[in-house]
Parts: C-alpha cells; sequence; structure tokens
C-alpha cells in the first residue's frame, strides 16, 4: 500500500493527482501526529476520505461534516474545503474523476462504509497508480463506484447560517459548546428578536435552534470520544450534569448511545481485518 504523511504538502493534494490519467487515484494516508490540517484548497477531482482511526474534521461555506471511523467524506470536485483531524488519524484518500463520479451525490456528504465497501477501498488502494483500466483492476474500480454511489448518507453534517448574526451564535457555540443561554437569550445577544432568529434558522438551516445545537453536540462529542475522552468527561465539557443526559441527548439524534455508536464501527473493520488476516494465513 502507497502511504503518506498527512501535512501540508501530502501528494495528494498535488495538482499531479488532478490530471492523473485514471479514473481513480487511490492513497492510504497517516497522521504525523494527533492533529493534523489542510487549508482551504479544491481538486477538479471530486475526494473521498474515508476514516479508519481517528476522525476528520471537514470545512466549507455551507457547513462542518465529521468524519468518524468506517465513515467515509465525499466532496464533490471544485468545493473548496479545509479540513483537520482528530486523533492519530489513518485514512484512505481516493481523488476521483468527475465523469466517474456521475452517480455520487452532488454536494457534501458522509457516506457509511460497508465491509464490502472497505475491501474495495482497500484492494484499490494497493493497485498501481496506472492500473489496467481494461482488466481485473479496471473492473474492481467500477465495482466500487457502483457501491459508493448506493453507500447510505450518514446524519453527521453541522450546517451553517450565511447571515452574519446567525453566524455568530454558530460561532460562539462553537467556542463554547457548554453555552446554556436561551433561545431568547440568543436572540438579544446577536440583536434579533426571537421570531425573526427562529424563522431565520429555519430558512437558511432547515433546523430549529436546539435541533442545531444538539447536532453540534453530536459532532463534537465524536471528536473528542475519537481522541479517547471518557463519555463522562465529554458531557461536563459540553455542559451536561451527567453522562446520563448526554447519552439521551445522543441517542435521540443518532439512534445509539456513543459507546455503541463507535463500538460497531470499530467492530466492523476489526472484523474485516480478522477476515484478511485468516485469508492471508492461507
Amino acid at each position: 500500500m502507497r502511504h503518506h504523511r498527512l501535512d501540508l504538502h501530502d501528494p495528494l493534494m498535488a495538482k499531479d493527482a488532478d490530471v492523473f490519467p485514471r479514473a481513480v487515484v487511490a492513497v492510504g494516508a497517516t497522521s504525523a501526529s494527533d492533529t493534523w490540517e489542510h487549508a482551504q484548497h479544491a481538486h477538479r477531482k471530486g475526494q473521498l476520505m474515508y476514516t479508519l482511526r481517528g476522525v476528520i474534521h471537514c470545512e466549507i461555506e455551507a457547513g462542518i461534516w465529521i468524519v468518524p471511523p468506517q465513515c467515509a467524506l465525499w466532496i464533490p470536485g471544485g468545493t473548496c474545503h479545509a479540513a483537520r483531524g482528530s486523533g492519530e488519524a489513518e485514512v484512505y484518500c481516493l481523488l476521483i474523476d468527475p465523469d466517474a463520479a456521475c452517480a455520487l451525490p452532488p454536494q457534501c456528504c458522509t457516506l457509511a462504509v460497508s465491509g464490502l465497501l472497505h475491501e474495495l477501498i482497500s484492494k484499490a488502494v494497493s493497485f498501481p497508480q496506472l492500473y489496467d483500466e481494461a482488466g481485473a483492476q479496471g473492473r474492481l474500480i467500477n465495482t466500487l463506484l457502483d457501491e459508493l454511489a448506493a453507500a447510505p448518507i450518514e446524519a453527521l453534517h453541522l450546517p451553517m447560517p450565511r447571515d452574519p448574526r446567525l453566524r455568530r451564535l454558530a460561532d460562539s457555540l462553537l467556542a463554547e459548546p457548554a453555552d446554556k443561554a436561551t433561545l431568547g437569550q440568543w436572540a438579544v445577544r446577536i440583536g434579533m428578536s426571537e421570531r425573526s432568529m427562529t424563522r431565520l434558522l429555519l430558512e437558511e438551516l432547515g433546523l430549529s435552534f436546539g435541533r442545531w445545537r444538539r447536532q453540534l453536540h453530536v459532532i463534537l462529542s465524536l471528536q473528542r470520544l475519537a481522541k479517547g475522552q471518557s463519555v463522562q468527561a465529554v458531557a461536563l465539557d459540553l455542559g451536561y450534569e451527567n453522562a446520563s443526559g448526554f447519552i439521551t441527548m445522543f441517542r435521540k439524534a443518532v439512534g445509539q448511545p456513543p459507546a455503541r455508536y463507535l463500538a460497531e464501527r470499530a467492530g466492523v473493520l476489526s472484523a474485516t481485518s480478522q477476515t484478511i488476516a485468516l485469508k492471508d494465513a492461507r
């Protein structure tokens, strides 16, 4: 497998990858430290970032995406974005030519990665960059693209408002997520009536203030849990009285408590790795 350190000079970020004569350019990347960051940039090709270890945090103008282990972030070609990682990251990165990405979503999204899709991506990363398009390698790449197009979208997106007053609210809560100010108190802080603030939030984000703040807490908690923080510590950092209240919120938002949510994704990856090890041992 071709591995690269995740830094601002990562070969995958170079313009050469955008003009490389293959539908998919695939590499494995590992971080040099617990945190890494790519400044704002864009590719002609679409980019898929699949997290094996650690958490990816990606920002574009329309919002923030969080990518926990066993999920992948899809960024369509031409989308200006910045990315940073939490925890010692291990990532598979694919750059996909626009002509090959027609069936993929036209907007940024977080995709769930099945065991089959994991195997296909892992295999593609081992291919030479000039893989045989007309042979078995090209057929596997086509199957990978079909599976990507069918992958379910995870609700791990935090939309960000464009209105400067609402943006001040969002930025303040990103900086101080434990702030328990009410909707009315926030309206006063940003110079709006509560009614106007509620209406504009729904227009710009499609979410109520309460649902947006809950989604923010889910995203921040996944980042911190991936770094090894305890549920109790994360709950207190986000302003909850105890772990029970935080777990209830997380379950309502995601459908599972945080420990099970992360364990299932780690379990899928572990089971896949064990299968590969058994095959290699035969």
